[in-house]
């Protein structure tokens, strides 16, 4: 087998090429990456912790992390327009005193 970064030869097993240290695909190393609404419902709760999980796996897990950093954003667009809407309906109540 040879190695998909460097092009040198390595053992059919590795996991790892050992002239350039990129992962082959074969065993363990690969994660899983399917994106998943469940980070994204996670980011939308706790919009810190989507915020922390997109910035952790935008790298390693790109779908996973755009479904997190999703779910924060949506959330505090969320609280923006909720504070809005609040904020509207508070001055509309004075007008009538």
């Amino acid at each position: 087998m040879y190695c998909k970064n460097c092009g040198k030869e390595i053992d059919d097993n590795a996991v790892v090429c050992v002239n350039c240290g990129v992962a082959t695909g074969n065993g363990t190393v690969a994660e899983k990456d399917n994106g998943g609404f469940g980070w994204g419902l996670l980011g939308c709760c706790i919009p810190i912790v989507g915020l922390v999980l997109f910035l952790v796996w935008k790298d390693n897990k790109p779908k996973t992390a755009k479904a997190a950093g999703i779910g924060a954003v949506v959330s505090v667009g969320l609280g923006i327009l909720m504070y809005v809407i609040f904020f509207i309906i508070g001055f509309s109540g004075i007008a009538y005193y």
